[in-house]
């Protein structure tokens, strides 16, 4: 599986479309926003509602990947304290968040996609 389309948040079916029309804004609050369809080829990206219920568990285990990592880098390689660690793992969730909504989805997107596996 090529890792570079779900990067870069492409439709599972033509990896050509993104999935996303904006990027949100996260000083100002704001999601990004999904395309209900792909433009090139129709690909429908919310099977059904309440479709990205699951994305959410695909951005639990995202956000704790992140954030173990980023206390393994602030308290055993940089050597900072208890708090300023916690600190930082707080900031991470918090700049991270929007890529992580982003990615997640894009994920389940392409966990339940019937897309055919490139070469086969």
């Amino acid at each position: 599986m090529n890792l570079i389309p779900i990067l870069r948040g492409k439709c599972p079916e033509c990896k050509k479309n993104n999935i996303f029309n904006s990027n949100g804004n996260l000083l100002l609050f704001q999601i990004p926003q999904m395309n209900h369809r792909c433009k090139n080829c129709n690909f429908k990206f919310e099977k059904e509602p309440g479709f990205f219920f699951g994305a959410m568990f695909v951005s639990y285990a995202l956000a704790v990947a992140e954030f173990i990592g980023v206390f393994i880098m602030s308290y055993f390689i940089l050597g900072l304290s208890l708090l300023v660690s916690f600190l930082s793992i707080i900031l991470s969730a918090i700049l991270l968040s929007t890529i992580n909504f982003r990615l997640s989805r894009t994920i389940w997107i392409y966990l339940f996609s019937n897309a055919k596996a490139e070469g086969a």
